[in-house]
């Protein structure tokens, strides 16, 4: 028993640390890009060519590791993102175009959904899943931690020096690189619960694309508050500095939501999955309607209260849904959907007015609140 603790131990401070280049890789990438060309915005086009290059390798990259154990394959998919990012530090150091900067940060984020699938799946070896919804809550609940801290870090280790802060990025995501526990799995094939004659299956049966679809809407309705947090504060008169005003209360929800499910420790219904969707919807719509600082405030954090339960029901969801020898794809899609979201959130910012992009990922929510509304009235063993 003390082994088995220690070994979800490591796997805490494993998915605890894996999200750290992405959460601080936009302070450190912006300052990179600060220090080179003079421009902040080519750490964006960084950060843009790694979530592009997740989307794109997440299942190719995923199905390449079916034939190792999955603990193994982890562990090489994050050496190829620390070497990537190791390279940037030295060629940021070395003043190298910055051209090979955006190639490197593609080949650090074309493993981040893979990596991710793989992490949650070698949790079902370490946890019974009974306690499955209470080790997801404790790993939400470090990611969002995870997310405060690592820009924080990037921007202080960056004022030193913009090539300290992505070695400090390539130093701590190396971490699950040492930490994950083996699983003693020969391949993917030896997955708890997998029949070895069972080697087809589809990953995008209805069910799971609509979990997908809820999830990328989840992930636009977090990041249109979160990039257009400076706009916010713009908005409503105050300095630019103060977007974290709106930042700092989803996150804060989000931690509370995660620290929830870890103590309740239980599935949650369809229709408690359908009030949490309402609730985010609630929180976009008040959000869009740019009534006052405290309007905006609560609508951030009824978004944020339900961020990491509805990650937890999707995880879970997948978990049965997914043919069991394809689970480390199903939640590398699901990392996947919701970096569409953010994409998706950051496009329609690019285009249109930060109230604009409120009223149309309100819109998102509506339309996969009521889909799966109707779906759980429907035929509610089917999702």
């Amino acid at each position: 028993m003390p082994s088995s603790r220690w070994k979800l131990l490591r796997w805490f401070i494993a998915s605890g640390t894996s999200g750290f280049p992405q959460a601080g890789g936009p302070i450190a990438f912006s300052l990179v890009a600060l220090s080179l060309t003079r421009d902040p915005s080519g750490g964006a086009a960084m950060m843009l060519a790694m979530t592009l290059a997740q989307v794109a390798g997440a299942i190719p990259i995923a199905r390449l590791g079916r034939s190792l154990p999955m603990a193994t394959y982890l562990r090489l998919l994050i050496v190829v993102r620390t070497v990537a990012l190791v390279s940037i530090a030295v060629l940021a150091a070395s003043d190298a175009s910055f051209t090979w900067l955006i190639v490197l940060a593609a080949v650090a984020g074309s493993v981040n959904g893979a990596a991710s699938g793989y992490l949650r799946a070698i949790l079902n070896h370490l946890a019974p899943a009974a306690r499955l919804p209470r080790a997801l809550g404790i790993s939400a609940t470090l990611n969002e931690v995870t997310f405060v801290l690592a820009p924080v870090a990037a921007s202080g280790l960056g004022t030193v020096s913009p090539v300290l802060a992505v070695l400090a990025l390539a130093a701590i995501g190396a971490v699950p690189a040492l930490l994950i526990p083996g699983t003693g799995s020969a391949h993917i094939h030896d997955v708890r619960g997998v029949d070895v004659r069972d080697v087809g299956g589809s990953l995008l049966s209805p069910a799971i694309l609509l979990w997908l679809m809820c999830a990328a809407a989840g992930g636009a309705a977090v990041a249109a508050i979160e990039i257009g947090a400076v706009a916010l504060a713009l908005s409503f008169g105050y300095e630019p500095a103060l977007g974290i005003v709106f930042t700092v209360p989803l996150c804060l929800a989000s931690v509370a939501g995660g620290i929830w499910i870890s103590v309740h420790n239980r599935m949650a219904t369809q229709k408690a999955v359908v009030a949490q969707l309402l609730i985010m919807t609630l929180g976009s719509a008040l959000a869009a309607l740019d009534l006052s600082v405290a309007t905006t405030v609560i609508a951030t954090v009824l978004i944020g209260s339900v961020l990491a339960p509805l990650a937890t029901y999707y995880s879970l969801r997948l978990d049965t849904l997914a043919p069991p020898q394809r689970r480390p794809e199903a939640f590398a899609l699901l990392r996947t959907a919701n970096a569409i979201g953010v994409i998706f959130a950051s496009a329609v910012l690019t285009v249109v007015s930060l109230s604009m992009a409120l009223i149309v990922v309100t819109g998102l929510m509506i339309v996969v609140t009521l889909v799966v509304g109707i779906a759980s009235r429907r035929a509610p063993l089917a999702i």
